[in-house]
């Protein structure tokens, strides 16, 4: 298997919540260059924005500390952009923007949310809440389009308005399925972009972009998806079966499979792939935000390693409301027991975490999602040796962990994917760019010693009302059949 050019060098683009990182990637996976550049934040209670403008100057730093050692050694393949998914804004006709970007996390869109029946996280929602403030539907105004964060660069890269890609419209409510706009969207009209599949190929880096940014001019731009798809990619989990668990602030599962995974609680949603195969996953609130701040994470892992099972049960939600295993937006935080150490406090809430993505993956089982493939672990959390052994003693199954845990990889291996030629699949390209360090394989006296105290937390979900009791049970058939087995 042979790229076109074995010379090249592709730039990933990941418009994060921190920061905007570049990395330039051959087709071996070796890293030529890597760039970031700071963000603003900008939160009022429920309320979290960007500026776009700033953006777009992360972009052109980052792209130029990672173009910096190329010295003319290689050319560029391409490029790809991701952002974080459900960022939205509205700009005008040439694609300048009108307003700041609502972020992710943003949760202002309250009664436009219950009025499409979505999260007040998905974007469609906060695109309503733009459109009325903007007095879109008043007539007040100059004309608006609704764009996602990385459309906002793509446009400054190529020097034009470009479709967006179909992961990051998808909550817009675009419909992948069907590969086009759902009829009840029709009153938004031209408000709404044309889309396109990632991997399709949108332009070229324009003169002016080129002279900003440091990439060369001509340099084909391609269609990216959302930073958890990227980080998906980055993983190589895409062939049927495959998952990667996403541990950061937040815990993120997606996977592959030929066919979407029906969820009719609306908990699992499906990305198209490139290929039109299918990305199901789900985002849960739990993570490492629900850490205690100040003590030395590398320290207290040593200490928590005493403490297997902790004598304290802990949900770790990182900020209120559950969406994954389970949709409870009244969900809090809670621990029952107390923590016989500071120490034992941070074992609870590493295991919690894990004890939440088993549950997250036998809610995939449950649906008849096929979970029977690799596991990766990506995220910043994947840094810790520590957790990421006890999360495969608890879950009971090996997990690798890639070299490159970001984001930007996985828009490297899609540029090259979008630009290469013969056919080539993307989870090839994937097996090429992406370099395994650690396989990590689950200690059966240990995964026995959290049986337990996870049958308690499924216990105490379902009876909070939480969680579904058809899952619980299809949950507790699955333990048993693991203790019968081993």
């Amino acid at each position: 298997m042979m790229f076109e050019g074995e010379a090249e060098a592709w730039l990933g683009i990941d418009l994060g919540t921190q920061s905007v990182r570049a990395l330039l990637v051959t087709a071996d996976g070796t890293v030529l260059g890597a760039g970031t550049a700071p963000l603003t934040n900008h939160r009022d209670g429920v309320r979290h924005g960007q500026d776009p403008g700033e953006w777009w100057e992360a972009v052109c730093t980052a792209s130029r500390s990672a173009m910096s050692l190329l010295r003319g050694r290689r050319s560029i393949g391409g490029l790809a952009v991701c952002g974080t998914s459900g960022t939205v804004l509205l700009t005008d006709a040439q694609g300048r923007p009108l307003t700041r970007g609502l972020m992710y996390d943003d949760g202002r869109a309250v009664e436009e949310a219950a009025r499409v029946g979505m999260q007040t996280s998905w974007a469609l929602p906060k695109a309503l809440w733009l459109l009325d403030a903007y007095g879109w539907r008043e007539g007040r105004g100059q004309a608006a389009r609704v764009t996602h964060q990385p459309d906002v660069i793509t446009a400054q890269l190529t020097g034009e308005v470009i479709p967006t890609d179909s992961s990051h419209a998808l909550k817009t409510g675009y419909d992948a399925e069907r590969e086009a706009w759902p009829p009840q969207l029709a009153c938004l009209g031209e408000v709404l972009p044309e889309v396109v599949r990632p991997g399709t190929r949108l332009g070229e880096v324009c003169r002016t972009a080129a002279e900003a940014t440091g990439i060369p001019a001509g340099t084909p731009v391609i269609a990216g998806m959302t930073d958890g798809c990227a980080a998906q990619i980055a993983s190589g989990a895409l062939r049927s079966g495959a998952w990667n668990s996403v541990l950061g602030t937040t815990l993120v599962l997606k996977g592959a499979s030929a066919n979407p995974v029906r969820d009719d609680a609306g908990v699992v949603y499906n990305h198209r792939a490139p290929d039109g195969s299918w990305l199901p996953g789900g985002a849960s609130s739990v993570g490492a935000g629900a850490l205690p701040l100040g003590p030395d994470p590398s320290e207290m892992d040593i200490r928590a390693a005493e403490y297997e099972p902790s004598g304290a049960l802990t949900y770790p939600l990182a900020s209120p409301g559950e969406r994954f295993p389970f949709l409870a937006p009244e969900a809090t935080a809670f621990t029952l027991g107390t923590p016989a150490s500071e120490a034992d406090r941070w074992a609870a809430a590493l295991q919690g975490v894990a004890f939440t993505e088993r549950l997250c993956l036998d809610y995939l089982h449950h649906l008849g999602a096929p979970i029977d493939g690799p596991l990766t672990f990506t995220g910043g959390a994947a840094r810790s040796a520590y957790w990421n052994q006890l999360r495969v003693d608890i879950l009971g199954r090996p997990a690798r962990v890639p070299e490159q845990i970001e984001p930007a990889l996985g828009m490297a291996v899609l540029a090259a994917y979008g630009t290469g030629t013969g056919g080539i699949a993307l989870p090839d390209v994937a097996d090429r760019m992406v370099r395994v360090r650690t396989v990590l394989e689950p200690r059966a006296s240990h995964t026995a010693r959290f049986t337990e105290p996870y049958a308690r937390l499924v216990d105490e979900l379902e009876t909070r009302g939480w969680l579904p009791t058809p899952l619980a049970t299809h949950t507790r058939t699955r333990l048993n059949q693991d203790t019968i087995d081993s």
